[in-house]
């Protein structure tokens, strides 16, 4: 496909200002005079003015042609209104099953350079988790699953029915990216920043780059997932203001 048909299949800009209103249960998208709605034809509805200001800037931020990539906080909020709200106990399973191959608990067992730095950046996590949260993880070297305690289990399940829809559906964003729950309920309580929880998620990786050196596509990818950590815990932070 060629950059211009590829433009051309995107939807045009179709109104001149975007604004947040005060509606009863929240804050609407306004395109001039038109209510924004999600995918799915549900009323767009923010808890918060921060984060419906913010939405604001990326639609009012869109040229000629709108992306939706642009827009990942307008992106959560659809994702939790259309799919988190009806599909909650299966997004809650999703999460569930990080406790099991959470990042975190596989560790190496050489080079003793990369054991030590994980042993420093990732102990640290699953010591708080433990005191925190009751979440008291086991530790493995290698790939191989290991079985996690039912306390443990219990306490992460407690954490997680806490969350409304829309921190449910940053934390499952964060998760994903991070190969790691613990890393995404550390952003979640501000444990870590969006900045921490990408430089440990990628210890590995960062590793071996040293050793190795940097490979292209390896280098997008991980640029990717930064942005993605940083939109999510954006999205969480806007909703608390």
């Amino acid at each position: 496909m060629t950059e211009k048909s590829s433009f051309t299949n995107k939807p045009k800009r179709f109104y001149k200002n975007a604004t947040a209103a005060k509606e009863k249960d929240g804050y609407a998208i306004h395109l001039d005079e038109r209510a924004v709605r999600t995918p799915m034809g549900q009323p767009l509805i923010l808890p918060t003015l921060p984060l419906a200001q913010a939405i604001v800037e990326e639609w009012q931020d869109q040229g000629d042609a709108i992306i939706p990539a642009s827009m990942p906080l307008c992106g959560y909020a659809n994702t939790a209104i259309d799919r988190v709200g009806k599909e909650r106990e299966t997004v809650f399973a999703t999460l569930m099953k990080f406790s099991a191959t959470d990042l975190l608990c596989y560790r190496a067992h050489e080079p003793d350079a990369l054991v030590k730095r994980q042993v420093d950046n990732w102990q640290p996590l699953l010591d708080w988790a433990a005191e925190s949260l009751g979440v008291k993880l086991n530790v493995t070297t290698g790939v191989l699953p290991i079985e996690q305690p039912s306390q443990a289990h219990e306490a992460l399940e407690t954490k997680l029915s806490a969350l409304d829809d829309m921190e449910l559906t940053a934390v499952a964003s964060l998760a994903a990216a991070c190969n790691s729950i613990i890393l995404a309920l550390a952003l979640n309580d501000n444990r870590i920043d969006d900045q921490q929880a990408f430089d440990i998620s990628q210890l590995d990786e960062m590793f071996q780059i040293e050793r190795w050196g940097h490979d292209s596509e390896a280098q997008a990818n991980q640029e990717l997932l930064r942005q993605n950590i940083a939109s999510a815990s954006l999205f969480l932070l806007l909703l608390r203001q």
